[in-house]
Parts: structure tokens; sequence; C-alpha cells
């Protein structure tokens, strides 16, 4: 008898739990497929869905690091362009961009206001199967690991796209803070980018870690003075705060050499503090960045294959989902729900 409904877990109210629910196994839409979970990554993005954020409605599957294979094709989806069984992901981009707005001939999808988002505006990957159209699509590269490549689709392309696109002098001094789900990749990503990296958190429990994944510097935050031991070592040119710590902020500028960028890659809980002179007299700068759309996903999924990125991850059954992501503080450092 042919299977017509799939377990997933799914927030069923708003600022609700994650709860473990059988849905009828859908169907794919015109210019799109169905995909069968492989591997979806635990994100802190997941909180959009919890809370209504977007104005998603309930239940909603959550989840936007899927890795998996193509199960179906939809009408309108080529088969020689896409193929059952070859393997692709979804991140957070959701795809069904218009391609018309002022954002999109900026190339700049994943701003567009009609683009779709993953786990939020339709269900994502914390199930056996989910549905995506083409245009949110990435192909996996031969040979990566599903549970490998899941978490790089969100954390990873959040770390190299926004590090990419700031256009620092190869070689260069350049600081993370926060070694973390982010940090983690970020470490490997500027290093293996060809930069010298400074890893900087709050005590030493990670020092040892942060030079195994190649910094060459490790600073202890939570010490006095560390802003002047990172002055001392040279001329910092960017610094990723992968660390949701407003209060941060000031120091970090302080510890920027001349014409430095400070990029925030996490959403910080409550207003920040910039002084001026700061940033007047170093001509510093203070950039935001999200992600990246499929295309961005792909170039991170390759230089990750072609460079040896490692992903550490603990993982976890789907009926553990709830768990995951209460948990999600304590990974080490990205929670994957494995599915297959």
């Amino acid at each position: 008898m042919t299977k017509t409904t799939m377990k997933a877990a799914a927030f069923t109210e708003k600022n609700g739990k994650i709860e473990i629910i059988e849905l009828p196994i859908p169907e794919p839409t015109t210019n799109s497929v169905r995909i069968k979970v492989h591997a979806c990554g635990v994100c802190q993005g997941e909180n959009v869905c919890k809370h209504g954020v977007m104005g998603n409605s309930y239940p909603r599957v959550p989840g936007h690091e899927v890795v998996g294979e193509i199960d179906k094709l939809g009408e309108g989806v080529s088969s020689e362009d896409y193929n059952i069984g070859e393997f692709v992901g979804v991140g957070w981009f959701g795809g069904n961009q218009c391609g018309k707005c002022e954002t999109c001939l900026e190339n700049e999808w994943l701003h567009c206001k009609k683009a779709n988002t993953c786990g939020v505006t339709y269900d994502g990957g914390y199930a056996e199967y989910m549905v995506a159209p083409i245009s949110a699509l990435v192909k996996i590269p031969k040979g990566m690991d599903p549970i490998e490549a899941a978490p790089l689709l969100c954390a990873g392309v959040t770390v190299y796209n926004s590090f990419k696109n700031q256009n620092i002098k190869p070689g260069s001094l350049v600081g993370v803070t926060g070694i973390g789900g982010l940090g983690h990749y970020a470490i490997q990503f500027c290093k293996k980018m060809g930069y010298q990296v400074i890893a900087m958190s709050s005590g030493n429990s990670k020092e040892k870690l942060s030079k195994e994944l190649g910094a060459d510097y490790y600073i202890d935050m939570s010490k006095d003075g560390y802003v002047q031991e990172i002055q001392s070592i040279g001329s910092v040119k960017c610094i990723l705060a992968t660390a949701p710590i407003a209060s941060t902020v000031q120091g970090l500028l302080e510890c920027l050499g001349i014409k430095g960028k400070l990029v925030i890659l996490a959403a910080f809980h409550e207003p920040f503090n910039a002084n001026s002179l700061t940033m007047i007299g170093g001509a510093k700068s203070i950039v935001g960045w999200a992600s990246g759309d499929n295309r961005d996903s792909l170039d991170t999924l390759n230089f990750a294959r072609n460079n040896n990125i490692k992903s550490l991850v603990n993982t976890f059954p789907l009926e553990k989902a709830n768990e995951a992501f209460e948990n999600i503080g304590q990974a080490r450092f990205r929670h994957v729900i494995k599915l297959l």
C-alpha cells in the first residue's frame, strides 16, 4: 500500500514547542520538486517561525538547512535540469523572487519582498518530505555528506558570503568573535581564504579548538586589556561578530585598524552603542549581513568541499527535534536532524 502520510516536527501554535505530528505527504506544485529529506540543520532562525515574526500560519514545519534527494518533479520542471534521486539543498532563501523589482534587478534576490523563506512561508526540512520551488534549490556537489552539508546552507553561507563581499585584502589580519555554530566556520573559511585569523571568545576553553581550526591567535575577551592585546598584534581589517552580545560592539570597534569593518552576523537582543568618534577617527564601519541566496549557497558548498571545511555537528533523530532546538546553545557546534 502506498504511503500517504509522513512524520514531521512542527510548531503547532504561536510561541509553542516543536511537536511530532503526521501530515499528508505533499505533492509538488508547478515549478517545484518534492524532496526526500536526509538531513536538516537546526538554527536559531527557527525562532522566526516559532514566534510568527513574519506572519506565518500554523502548524508550520521549520527547518532551512535542508539536504535531500529529489523524489518527484512538479509540472514545468524539466528532467534535463533536475533528476529523480539528485541531491539538492534549500537554505533560508526560499525562492520565488519576482525578478522585476529594484532589489532583484540589483541581483539581491534574498531581499526581494516577494521571495519565500524556507520553513517560514512554507514547510521546511523537519519532515520526511518537503516541497520547494526550483528557484530555491542548490545542487549538492557530489560526494558531500548531507549531515555536513546541511548547516553550510545557513551558518556556512552566512559567514562565507558576508566575508567574501567585504573585499578585504588577502593576507590581512581578521577577527572572529564567538566560537560557536557560525564562528567555527568563520575561522576555517577566513584561514582557507588566505587571512591571518584572531579567534576571540570569553575564557580559554575554546583556545585549543580554535587553533586546530586554523586560528593564528586566540584572545580571551573576558580579560581586561583585550582591546590593547588585539591592537598589539596588528591592524585588524575585519571582525566577523557571530556572538549576539550587544555590549561588545564598542570594544570591537576599538580593536579594528584604519578602515576596519565590523560585520554583524548575529541578531542582538537589545540595541548596541557605538561611539561615532571611534568610527570617524578610524574610518571604520559597521555592516550587517544575512546569509545569501541559492547561488551563494553553491559557492559556499564548492569552497567547503574543495578546501576541506569541516562541520562539527551533533545529530538527533526527528523525534528529538524539540530537544535539538531547545538546547541549541549547547551545540558543539551545530545540531543536525538526521532522517536517513
